[in-house]
């Protein structure tokens, strides 16, 4: 293990988004994901010109420089930061590191489009690594379901999900987070994009779990629901109380799809599998006495490669269900 080493491995992770077309399709590309590029605790995201390096582990740890100088030299980027702030460091004892590795801040905030949607990214306080890049092509289908649909759009965070949803024609959009940093920056972002129509979108600082509590008393539907919450069971430990989780949320939002509507239900949970996170909605649905059927299995998009021997690494899965 050498600078080598670490040389030949990101050269051949940027070379495999090469060949496949993902850098010049993407403003924003995930370059690195760890054990499925042969970099175990390496997560490195490019936005534009700009990279974000995530380490989490000892050995990377030790090897920062030489990781950065790889980085820089494959993609040839002009600034490097590092957000090595995730709590998994502490299982090995490291503290969070965060700041300007190579190059300095840009003049002007980050921003990247994708498939034609200018959105912000803060490398410096933004969740992850300043954006959840593993859902780009989940929300271009999201767009492609949209029109003329009245969508929900849950735990929206920056609204990725949402500004999709009205580029492709959405009559209505109600986008819930309880974070209000994150519904500004969704604010800003669907103002970078003055062709989106902002008059038929509406942001809520709310509890998810609560205000579909209330639009099922109102007797509110909905034509396509986007269910995207947070990790809700980092460790297998964490499964049986997640799993409660995952079914009260998609009860209620089978409950609340008109007939004829779309559920696109996620987990990042790496403690809930896909055939248990199948199961669970699957319950939902005969709770909610809802007929339905999954017209399509959704996964990260191919710059979040899966190793045929590390299936742990397919932490993301969703579904797209429809209702009679």
């Amino acid at each position: 293990i050498d600078d080598a080493f670490f040389r030949r491995r990101v050269d051949a992770a940027v070379a495999r988004r090469r060949a496949f077309g993902l850098l010049a399709a993407q403003d924003g590309c995930r370059l690195i994901h760890g054990e499925s590029d042969g970099l175990p605790g390496v997560i490195a995201d490019r936005y534009g010109d700009t990279v974000c390096l995530q380490l989490t582990a000892t050995g990377p740890e030790k090897w920062r420089k030489a990781i950065v100088s790889a980085l820089v030299r494959a993609t040839g980027a002009a600034r490097v930061y590092e957000r090595s702030d995730s709590d998994v460091r502490a299982l090995e004892g490291l503290s969070p590191v965060t700041g300007w590795v190579h190059g300095e801040a840009p003049d002007a905030p980050l921003s990247i489009e994708e498939n034609g949607v200018r959105l912000g990214v803060d490398v410096v306080s933004g969740h992850k690594t300043g954006f959840y890049l593993d859902q780009r092509d989940n929300r271009l289908l999201t767009r492609e379901l949209a029109s003329g649909r009245s969508v929900l759009n849950c735990f929206c965070y920056t609204g990725g999900f949402s500004l999709q949803a009205l580029a492709g024609g959405a009559e209505q959009v109600l986008s819930i987070d309880s974070s209000a940093p994150a519904l500004t920056a969704a604010r800003n972002n669907l103002a970078m994009n003055p062709g989106l129509d902002a008059a038929r979108a509406e942001w809520r600082e709310d509890d998810v779990f609560e205000a579909l509590r209330v639009f099922r008393k109102e007797g509110r539907r909905f034509g396509l629901i986007v269910l995207d919450p947070p990790k809700f069971a980092p460790s297998a430990a964490h499964a049986e109380r997640a799993a409660r989780a995952y079914k009260d949320i998609n009860l209620l939002a089978f409950r609340l799809l008109e007939p004829g509507g779309y559920l696109m239900t996620y987990s990042c949970s790496g403690g809930i599998g896909l055939e248990l996170f199948q199961k669970i909605v699957a319950g939902a649905a005969v709770d909610a006495g809802r007929d339905a059927r999954i017209l399509r299995r959704l996964a990260a998009g191919p710059d979040h490669p899966i190793a045929l021997h590390f299936p742990e690494g397919e932490y993301l899965k969703g579904l797209l269900v429809q209702v009679d």
